[in-house]
């Protein structure tokens, strides 16, 4: 299958610290290509990637401070997808409702992955003129502000099952929280949660800019207490260690989380995550399985002292069978193949009518 994947160019793909969607497009490009599939993934020019590369714009722009302007590179990455349309099976987008205008008046099917949140109230109005557009949720939670939307299916994100494994860890003395530092992934909860259980908490997360006053408002003030450590943003080869020597992960969000990538990358190393029951968490966690799912920082406290009652080598089986790429690549290749199906059906009836 001749397949092109086209991703948003605010960070490389993949990403050298954080980055969510472009992450899950480098790990589906690449195990899309080791299956035999002719692929073609629209990124920046420092992206990476076993299939070919077109590159649509120099540099990722979040390191490229002269680009004020973030629509404009991707405007020219549609024209230049529009440019050599023909030459795919199947174009799958990660760039929200961009494409939906343009491509819908082309022949050549397409999807696109809906990766952020979608309960904002002008995307009411977006998904209402295009109806039969189809998209797929990265969780069943993800879709419920639109309805109205063609759902072609939910697939779940996967991490390459070698990517973060369980580190030898002599024992795990600390929490963990990684991620990004912003209001509704509620760092302030988990540095209370730690000094409520009285474990440290190591935070490995980003500060965009967006979140620069949140931080230093209400963050940078808690991260001077005795039992907390800030680490910053960190790589991919630094995430095995720091989640293996974690009791566990604190994800204590404060809003409807389509997916939450870091739970399934704590899991890839054996470790349990303790979950706020917003968004996606019920569909990513096994509560007493892969961790805990939990109302309030009273009832994280409850389940951190049963914590050890889980066990890690079962979290780890459990990431092998729910999460990894391969298995991500293949729900995606039946989403593109019922995609062609549908395609072809109007052509096949005009063939039978003469």
């Amino acid at each position: 299958m001749r397949i092109a994947q086209i991703a948003p160019l605010y960070e490389a793909v993949p990403p050298k610290l954080y980055g969510g969607t472009e992450r899950v497009v480098s790990y589906l490009t690449d195990e899309l290509v080791d299956l035999g599939h002719d692929v073609t993934l629209f990124a920046s020019g420092d992206s990476h990637t076993r299939a070919t590369l077109e590159v649509a714009w120099p540099h990722a722009l979040r390191l490229d401070t002269s680009t004020r302007d973030v629509l404009a590179p991707h405007m020219l990455m549609l024209e230049k997808v529009r440019q050599c349309v023909h030459e795919f099976d199947v174009l799958h987008f990660h760039l929200d409702y961009l494409p939906f205008s343009l491509f819908s008046q082309l022949d050549t099917p397409f999807v696109t992955t809906l990766h952020g949140r979608l309960d904002l109230p002008e995307l009411q109005a977006v998904f209402d003129t295009f109806p039969k557009v189809p998209v797929i949720s990265i969780s069943d939670s993800q879709r419920l502000p639109l309805p109205q939307a063609n759902w072609l299916d939910t697939i779940y994100h996967g991490l390459p099952e070698n990517l973060l494994t369980p580190q030898p860890q002599k024992e795990q003395k600390y929490l963990a929280f990684l991620g990004r530092l912003c209001p509704e992934k509620r760092p302030d909860l988990a540095v209370r949660i730690a000094a409520q259980s009285g474990l440290p908490l190591k935070i490995a997360a980003k500060v965009d800019k967006a979140d620069q006053e949140y931080f230093n408002a209400e963050v940078e003030p808690l991260l001077s207490q005795a039992h907390v450590e800030f680490l910053g943003e960190i790589s991919e080869q630094e995430k095995p260690g720091f989640l293996s020597g974690a009791k566990a992960l604190l994800f204590p969000i404060d809003w409807s989380e389509p997916f939450g990538l870091v739970m399934i990358e704590a899991m890839a190393c054996g470790t349990p995550v303790i979950a706020f029951n917003r968004g996606s968490v019920p569909e990513v966690i096994d509560h007493g399985v892969t961790g805990y799912i939990c109302e309030d920082v009273d009832d994280a406290l409850g389940a951190l002292k049963k914590i050890d009652e889980l066990s890690r080598i079962e979290i780890r089986a459990q990431f092998e069978r729910r999460f990894t790429a391969a298995t991500m690549a293949q729900n995606y290749l039946n989403s593109y193949a019922s995609l062609l199906h549908a395609a072809r059906r109007p052509v096949l009836q005009r063939v039978m009518a003469g």
